[in-house]
């Protein structure tokens, strides 16, 4: 179904003139530069791209999808609650709850809800962030209601289970997969036992799963990196908590944590592929609409978390390879410089000793790497969380090579708030509007920017408007934004491995800033 871009913005404008207005004629009135500015701009203008339907129930819980008319089908629950939302003693809920999910509801046993999910051939997947946390199953969608069903009559079977029935439709256990889907979604999260042996099974899991963690390094210097960088507040601590709380949570924690945050305003339903939003809204009013809701209607602000500029080191000698990451205070979702810090990230860009041509990237810190073998893998990055964020480098390194990668990083970091060209920022931006149209490709990652962009921005941003807001950044505006938030700003700083070279943290915040004459 087509979109409508309303022309209100100068930044609709911009985008009409730059990518729409391809031919000397519009709407059969000539639109070259001199017309333009004497002719009316049209209203409306049509673009050949699937519309996000949004719908909001009684109880604040938002219906979100997307029909792009695939074979495939997602939909999931997404949580604004994660682990941000905890506190020292009760770090590792969220994660647990997880884990918890799939091991059976009042309605379904464990071996129930894995057999019919496995007959109809889906998926059903969860996952936990600091801020969110995810449900989620993917299927064929070619068994999905679609606008103009028929209503259908079973015989009355005392085997049978009661037909479904959602407005002007009426749907049987086995007629389609977006009714079962949103049925064992709201079964999982509403009515879960939590049994006490099923608890203490998945206890050993997750502890086990925290020491395949720490083989991770790179997940270990990230989260060593939030721990120094929003230290003593809820984001510096992990998404699978501390082992002493793995070992103590129990059923009141969960069940405390469900009521407290498993409410209708602070979840979407989200849908992506083949699907149809009206009886979505249907489906989701029949299983959703007992969620409870806040009285005030609002979402509660997540606790604050400030940046501290620090560092921690965890030297090992016996360790072959440096492992690294350094990082400044960035903006939220939400905040105007996203776009731009967005843009910086990509023009320093991520490189590996398996890549071709290293030489010849068009990302300088990639070439010297490669010339000078710096490192064995670097990867710019740039974190979002609601109000605050991440922006830095994480670097794979030989203990020889560790202060000329250092030192090589700053001196681009400082290029980006001085000297960056256009040609370089026209490449950047290219290059993140190819990896977004990328990542969007099949239902499932359509279904998770749906979700994601919800709880972040309250809406689902077109691509169109994006790709507008990309186009609108200059070598000034990322001049302007590396230096208000790069230059001059103290890091914070994780290592891990044999860093005796790394230089210490007063000489790395010395690079921070070039002396002027």
């Amino acid at each position: 179904m087509a979109a409508s871009l309303q022309r209100l913005t100068s930044v609709g404008r911009y985008f009409l003139q730059r990518h729409l207005v391809k031919t000397r004629y519009f709407n059969g009135l000539p639109v070259g530069p001199r017309r333009l500015l004497a002719t009316p701009a049209p209203h409306q203008v049509t673009l050949n791209v699937p519309e996000t339907k949004v719908t909001t129930l009684e109880n604040g819980l938002r219906v979100a999808s997307e029909d792009s008319g695939l074979t495939t089908c997602t939909v999931g629950l997404w949580i604004d609650a994660g682990s941000r939302y905890e506190n020292e003693r009760n770090n590792g809920t969220a994660h647990f709850l997880e884990h918890m999910a799939f091991k059976g509801t009042r309605k379904r046993s464990q071996l129930d809800l894995e057999l019919e999910i496995e007959n109809m051939g889906a998926h059903l997947n969860a996952y936990t962030s600091r801020e969110q946390t995810v449900y989620y199953a993917k299927a064929f969608s070619k068994d999905l209601p679609r606008g103009g069903v028929q209503q259908k009559t079973l015989l009355n079977d005392k085997s049978e289970r009661p037909n479904f029935v959602y407005s002007s439709c009426v749907f049987d256990k086995t007629s389609s997969f977006l009714c079962l889907a949103v049925e064992v979604l709201a079964d999982i999260i509403q009515n879960s036992t939590l049994g006490e042996a099923e608890i203490e099974r998945e206890r050993g899991v997750i502890l086990r799963e925290m020491q395949e963690v720490e083989t991770n390094l790179q997940e270990v210097v990230f989260d060593h990196l939030h721990a120094t960088a929003y230290q003593s507040t809820a984001l510096g601590r992990t998404i699978l908590g501390p082992t002493e709380n793995i070992k103590t949570i129990n059923r009141g924690d969960l069940v405390e944590y469900i009521t407290t945050h498993y409410k209708g305003p602070r979840i979407v339903l989200a849908a992506a592929g083949g699907v149809c939003h009206q009886e979505l809204i249907s489906l989701a009013r029949f299983h959703f609409g007992k969620l409870p809701s806040r009285d005030q209607g609002e979402v509660p602000a997540p606790p604050p978390c400030h940046f501290t500029g620090s560092e921690i080191r965890v030297r090992d000698d016996k360790m072959p390879l440096a492992y690294i990451a350094i990082a400044v205070e960035a903006v939220g979702w939400s905040h105007p410089d996203t776009i731009p810090l967005m843009v910086a990230n990509t023009l320093i860009g991520n490189w590996d000793r398996s890549f071709g041509g290293g030489v010849n990237l068009s990302s300088k810190l990639a070439q010297m790497a490669c010339q000078g073998n710096l490192c064995h893998s670097f990867q710019s990055f740039n974190t979002c969380y609601t109000d605050t964020g991440l922006w830095g480098l994480y670097m794979v390194c030989e203990p020889g090579t560790i202060g000329d990668m250092m030192h090589f990083t700053q001196m681009e970091w400082m290029s980006l708030c001085t000297s960056v060209t256009e040609s370089e920022v026209a490449r950047a931006k290219n290059l993140l509007k190819t990896n977004m149209l990328l990542h969007l490709d099949g239902s499932t990652p359509i279904c998770e920017d749906i979700g994601r962009q919800m709880l972040c921005y309250s809406r689902r941003i077109p691509l169109h408007e994006l790709e507008a807001r990309i186009d609108a950044i200059d070598s000034n505006t990322i001049k302007e934004v590396c230096t208000k938030y790069i230059y001059n700003r103290a890091p914070a700083i994780a290592a891990v491995g044999p860093i005796e070279q790394l230089p210490d943290y007063n000489q790395i915040r010395s690079g921070m800033f070039w002396m002027r004459s």
